[in-house]
């Protein structure tokens, strides 16, 4: 039989049921049936939307042999992404990028789906779908379709014209069953109940809501009943949440009628929640992100402008994070930032106004009420940074730079007073790490320099690095008083910005990532000169070279300082490589690792600025240095400071225990030079002998020279 013949045959068999006695869904079952011999998909459905417009569910289904039923069992509304005004026909190459989802979701890859009207209200859908195929419908297989449906259509409307009360109801009572939400139909006006689906009659929960919301439906003025918007309840005995809705309707029987519908939305409360959670929260450390910042403080200052009140945003940024996260792993970073979110919020106060602003940026707000308390809450916050950080089960030291602004004094307007603080903050960094400064605006012009800064150190180490300069300070041996070695310093001599010490641009440099390249720059001229010097007749002379704590923390520094030594032919042992305090402390299996690769190179190690941190004589035994070099806030009042003399006395005696040697730095008069030689110290660095000065000047007044004559 040619498809045209059996198209008209499978027609005349589905017109004979418009006579047929049965209920609605056993016609109309028949019907699928029949269309599947003409069209043979794999599937075919009577489709149902709930009420309330959330499920939708195969009420009556078509599936082909050997072929699994498709999820169309609850399925929710979110996921329907197909819009069925009239016969509409999908397939995963011609559809929307949400119809192809939808497809996706069911398991097809063609569909034809067109409404079913009864009384002009449209109240179900006709669905003819395939899961092999990507079907193009042509125009007599869409009309065949389109007929069924009118068909269909004709069936449901004879068996309500007809009064066919009984399977009418069963019908409607199969397709509100099928619903996942608490039905229930009663009187506009007396309240008595039509119907009730399984849901609403079995489920204590959904029963009691549904009760609740009835009685007070009935009690709100009639007039107003079209007006009612959803509402949500909240059931306390079982913890539901369950959205409320009604709408009017004409029941089978002609009767006036209210629908109560009860779905559960438990889930999507939490759902509401932990996007709410998401959105407001950082996902690390659980405190309020930026966008949460933002939002609170514009609250709370337009609070302190109304109400005449003060405040103060703290805005926080971790002294050389990036050594640790680079260094030890991001996940002992991530510990480190969710540690110290933790201690924030501790701090008495300040619960709920912590917000991690990204990266290691932190910022606090002291809101009026605490506003009292800021100098208790600025003490507190700096003791806990004045503390190790226990990660992985082994003690770090982490400090912090903080800038305070307050409101409205300085500002009412939430993202200037946040970049007020962070320019306090960078003044603080710059003054030295691990401490905290106030905004002032007079320092604003500081800001601008500092984009300035960055913007030409940033072209000066891409294109011409030769901007840096290295200057030359001499280390003198306190007996001699002759110059034995000297201390490679940095200095930045830029074609826009003009001359800078270091105090200038290498807190940023480091803040920005960039002292790396300096770094390795200012390495490899210190070797070059020594060579040079070396090379000229003065063997023994050394140089001092800092390594940064970023340079010594990077996985290939051992490569890179042997290929710059081998670049330069410097003799390793003529260089004394200087790493700091803050190096050492933290994680000192690694330290020692990174020492020992170092020193199999040939230079020694000395240990800079030592008494500037959280020092521990433990730590000066481990490490395998041939130098310490104490700080020169030891030397300031080293005269009168009996500490300081005391301090140095028990250095002298550790070094000859352990067999290191001591530069003392910052000396700059007779007297303490005098005091320090009387101690026993080894050698001096300072102002008193001389100032970091360009290579060739120091050659001409330092080099091999015996120093300070004229003030002996």
């Amino acid at each position: 039989m040619d498809n045209y013949n059996l198209k008209d045959d499978v027609m005349t068999n589905i017109v004979n049921l418009l006579d047929k006695d049965g209920t609605f869904m056993e016609i109309v079952e028949e019907i699928i049936h029949e269309t599947q011999k003409y069209l043979c998909t794999s599937h075919a459905a009577i489709l149902q939307i709930s009420v309330d417009n959330s499920w939708i569910n195969s009420v009556i289904s078509y599936v082909g042999e050997d072929e699994e039923p498709l999820p169309v069992t609850n399925m929710a509304m979110e996921k329907f992404h197909i819009d069925v005004e009239e016969l509409k026909c999908c397939n995963m190459d011609n559809s929307t990028e949400q119809e192809r989802k939808t497809l996706q979701y069911m398991g097809i890859k063609s569909i034809v789906i067109a409404p079913v009207f009864i009384n002009d209200i449209r109240v179900m859908y006709f669905a003819v779908m395939d899961v092999h195929s990507v079907i193009e419908y042509n125009k007599e297989q869409l009309k065949f379709i389109s007929d069924v449906v009118n068909i269909i259509q004709a069936i449901a409307q004879k068996k309500v014209t007809k009064n066919s009360l009984l399977s009418s109801y069963e019908v409607l009572k199969a397709i509100l069953n099928s619903i996942g939400s608490g039905i229930i139909v009663f009187g506009r006006t007396d309240g008595n109940i039509f119907f009730e689906n399984d849901i609403a009659q079995q489920i204590e929960e959904v029963n009691r809501t549904a009760s609740k919301a009835v009685k007070e439906f009935l009690h709100i003025d009639k007039r107003k009943t079209k007006l009612l918007k959803p509402m949500e309840h909240y059931d306390p005995q079982s913890g539901l949440w369950f959205e409320v809705k009604f709408s009017d309707l004409t029941w089978i029987d002609g009767s006036a009628v209210s629908v109560c519908t009860i779905m559960d939305i438990t889930q999507k409360k939490k759902n509401q929640q932990k996007i709410e959670y998401q959105a407001n929260n950082d996902f690390l450390t659980g405190i309020y992100n930026r966008m949460k910042c933002e939002a609170d403080l514009r609250t709370i200052l337009k609070q302190a402008v109304e109400e005449h009140i003060k405040g103060a945003v703290m805005f926080l940024d971790l002294d050389d994070f990036k050594h640790i996260n680079d260094g030890l792993g991001h996940q002992y970073g991530d510990v480190l930032l969710q540690q110290i979110a933790a201690g924030l919020q501790s701090v008495p106060g300040l619960r709920g106004h912590c917000y991690r602003m990204g990266g290691d940026e932190f910022l606090v707000i002291v809101p009026p009420n605490q506003y009292s308390n800021l100098d208790r809450i600025v003490e507190n916050v700096i003791a806990m940074f004045n503390k190790p950080w226990y990660l992985m089960g082994t003690e770090y030291f982490c400090t912090m730079s903080m800038g305070i602004a307050t409101f409205p004094d300085n500002s009412c307007e939430v993202h200037e007073l946040v970049k007020m603080a962070d320019t306090a903050m960078y003044d603080a960094k710059k003054s030295g790490k691990n401490r905290y400064s106030f905004y002032d605006s007079k320092k604003d012009v500081n800001t601008i320099k500092r984009l300035d800064i960055e913007n030409n150190m940033r072209q000066a180490i891409a294109t011409q690095i030769q901007e840096f300069i290295v200057f030359f300070q001499p280390v003198v041996d306190i007996e001699t008083r002759k110059c034995v070695s000297c201390e490679a310093l940095v200095r930045w001599d830029s074609k826009t910005l003009g001359f800078m010490g270091p105090g200038d641009f290498v807190p940023l440099a480091e803040y920005l990532g960039l002292i790396t390249d300096i770094g390795d720059y200012v390495l490899e001229e210190a070797c070059k000169q020594c060579k040079l010097w070396n090379d000229m007749g003065y063997k023994d002379f050394h140089i001092n070279v800092n390594l940064s704590v970023v340079q010594l923390l990077q996985k290939d520094v051992v490569k890179n300082v042997r290929e710059i030594f081998d670049k330069t032919g410097v003799n390793p042992c003529n260089i004394v490589l200087e790493i700091t305090e803050s190096f050492a402390i933290n994680d000192m299996d690694r330290v020692m690792k990174i020492i020992d690769g170092l020193k199999e190179l040939g230079p020694e190690i000395a240990l800079d600025d030592f008494g500037t941190g959280y020092s521990s004589l433990n730590y000066i035994k481990q490490l395998p240095l041939n130098i310490i070099k104490v700080d020169k806030t030891f030397i300031d009042d080293i005269v009168e400071d009996e500490y300081a003399q005391a301090f140095i006395k028990l250095i002298v005696d550790l070094s000859k225990t352990i067999g290191t040697e001591i530069v003392v730095e910052g000396i700059e008069d007779i007297h303490q030079f005098q005091l320090l030689k009387e101690i026993g110290v080894d050698y001096i660095q300072g102002y008193f002998f001389g100032k970091p000065v360009d290579a060739e000047t120091f050659e001409k007044t330092y080099l091999g020279k015996v120093l300070g004559k004229e003030a002996l």
